[in-house]
């Protein structure tokens, strides 16, 4: 079943900006453009799909903000680094921003002018009366009303509350004093997404209508941005967090709840299992792929979520998504070889991150029982690659997704049209340092996920925004914190790892003992998602609503010793030491939009 997001730029139709002017001047620059935008269809169409476009090409982020709403949030998190100093991850890892940053502004803006612009389309479709049913304009509304919700979702994951403009469409000429707004609390930010997520999907199809729509908004989409609302407004950075006291409006009002509230993860772990009862496994589904004795491949599994674009665990993707540009950061530079696997190796995955992957028996490595090995060298064969190599003992028998997302020394690369090419990360290897120029990994390894298994330059493959993996993990994260011991916990948690290929939680004699307490069921929770969502654009989130951040995302990060060659090559050494304080947890708001609104207040510490 298709469903990916597919994006038309329509440069003719598209609302003007400008960066000196805050989000509310972010209005139509020709009126008679527009009008006549919804004299017909075809033109009111090109709109609406120009609403789309704003929807995040995470692939991108290598050159983030131009105009796709790339985040920084992998090489900004304890996930991965890139090499490349240009990139403002790098720049938020250091500490090095502030209200003024281009990308601070650019997410602001964009994700406000998707909002404009779909209040905009919902107020002037109906203007549209030739070849179009009222059945047809009730469906555009309510895609348009969907993405204006989940661009308000993008907005307060990353500044915490904003503005609600509501149904309101500020006209070019209306006088100052009628756009000067403070900022709504966030709870008001949740539930006015919720609504409008909700009365969206009541208006949409739940699978595409045909094959003309499989790029259209369905109900399970825009319900799974309001279950993600409801995650958030649970999470400590939201629900009674005491380091946002001071985070009010002029007038005094509170923009962050500062009392705990249990039933805000009851209404999350409640509108989860009915979306699960809804659409799992009618309409979404974990994607298994199973061995000749109808066994599950972990790896297989685990890898083709990201290489069949069809699948059924997909719920929300990005179909025209940079995949090239991410190839190309994934794919080792490997001197000598063949333009068709030769690329940077520019993102690279932490020290911090590979240690985070189970071993192949389901426990972390410093469980006395994980028969981890720090030191040392094996012959073998991981899995999906064709041969065995001399490896690293820390690499050897880890879970399927180690080897589904990591690409380390020693290893074989995906792409065999060209025989079976080893990565060399050491200082003068093939791939090192040395070798590459600009081009090599700052960690000693590279990331791995969703690389295709062929030319790096492929083109068409989406980037997946949400899927069942993300769904069943938020699920057991809420109902562990609203209904502690619940079977369902362990009935989705053991799911993902069934998946993966590796123990379930349980009293058997292959199994992983069941954690003791709510404490130590969140720990493996969390264990679980760092593994099975790594490099998808989670982490960076996960440690800010956990309140974790200042721990993780401060201090020294470590990978390999790239400047030298074995053995020291194998050293675990800092490449960066990061900064993290607690006004890192929000987005400063643009200092454009402070200035210019004397009723904007600033994010605590910016």
């Amino acid at each position: 079943m298709k469903k990916y997001i597919f994006i038309a730029f329509v440069a003719c139709l598209t609302l003007a900006t400008s960066c000196k002017k805050g989000f509310l001047d972010q209005v139509p620059n020709d009126r008679l453009t527009l009008e006549e935008t919804f004299t017909n269809r075809a033109t009111a169409e090109k709109f609406l799909a120009n609403v789309y476009s704003l929807i995040p090409d995470e692939f991108g982020q290598r050159n983030p903000n131009t105009g796709r709403s790339a985040g920084v949030w992998t090489g900004a998190s304890d996930e991965a680094e890139f090499v490349w100093g240009f990139n403002q991850a790098n720049n938020v890892n250091i500490g090095s921003w502030d209200a003024n940053s281009g990308f601070v502004n650019d997410y602001w803006n964009n994700f406000y002018r998707g909002i404009r612009s779909a209040s905009f389309f919902m107020a002037n479709i109906d203007k549209v009366t030739q070849d179009i049913t009222p059945q047809l304009i009730n469906q555009y509304k309510n895609e348009a009303r969907a993405l204006r919700a989940m661009y308000y979702f993008y907005l307060v994951r990353i500044y915490g509350p904003v503005i609600l403009l509501g149904e309101n469409v500020i006209e070019p000429d209306a006088p100052t004093e009628s756009i000067r707004l403070p900022r709504n609390s966030f709870d008001e930010c949740i539930n006015y997404i919720a609504s409008e997520l909700q009365s969206a999907a009541d208006n949409l199809p739940v699978t595409p209508l045909n094959d003309r729509n499989y790029a259209r908004i369905t109900k399970g989409q825009a319900l799974a941005y309001r279950l993600q609302a409801y995650l958030l407004a649970a999470s400590p950075l939201y629900n009674g967090n005491t380091d946002l006291a001071n985070l009010k409006n002029k007038d005094g009002k509170q923009l962050v709840s500062q009392t705990y509230d249990a039933t805000k993860w009851k209404r999350a772990s409640d509108a989860y299992k009915a979306y699960i009862t809804q659409f799992v496994p009618s309409t979404y589904s974990l994607l298994r792929k199973t061995n000749a004795d109808g066994s599950i491949n972990g790896y297989l599994s685990c890898r083709d979520i990201f290489l069949d674009k069809f699948n059924s665990e997909i719920i929300m993707s990005r179909l025209d998504a940079d995949i090239e540009g991410r190839q190309y950061e994934m794919t080792p530079y490997h001197s000598g070889k063949a333009s068709e696997v030769r690329g940077s190796a520019g993102l690279g995955a932490t020290q911090n991150q590979v240690d985070a992957f189970f071993t192949a028996n389901g426990r972390t490595i410093d469980d006395a029982a994980s028969g981890y090995v720090s030191t040392g060298f094996t012959d073998f064969r991981a899995p999906g690659s064709p041969i065995a190599t001399n490896t690293y003992n820390q690499w050897v028998n880890r879970e399927p997704r180690f080897y589904v997302n990591i690409t380390y020394h020693n290893s074989v690369w995906l792409n065999t049209a060209f025989g079976n090419v080893i990565t060399e990360f050491n200082n003068n290897g093939n791939s090192g340092k040395a070798t590459g120029g600009n081009d090599y990994t700052v960690t000693g390894y590279a990331v791995r996920k969703a690389m295709g298994l062929g030319n790096w330059r492929e083109s068409n493959r989406a980037c997946i925004l949400y899927r069942v993996g993300n769904l069943f993990l938020d699920y057991v994260e809420a109902l562990n914190e609203s209904t502690p011991g619940d079977p369902d916990i362990l009935v989705y948690l053991n799911q993902i790892r069934e998946r993966a290929g590796i123990p379930l939680y349980g009293s058997g004699t292959t199994q992983i003992p069941v954690p003791a307490n709510q404490t130590a069921m969140r720990q493996a929770i969390r264990n679980e998602r760092r593994s099975e969502l790594a490099f998808e654009n989670v982490r960076y989130f996960d440690t800010r609503r956990w309140k974790i951040a200042e721990t993780t995302d401060n201090g020294p990060i470590f990978g390999l010793n790239i400047t030298q060659n074995a053995p020291n090559f194998f050293n675990r050494t800092a490449f960066e030491t990061r900064t993290f304080t607690k006004r890192h947890y929000l987005f400063p708001i643009p200092a454009k939009d402070v200035n210019s609104d004397d009723l904007m207040v600033q994010n605590p510490g910016w």
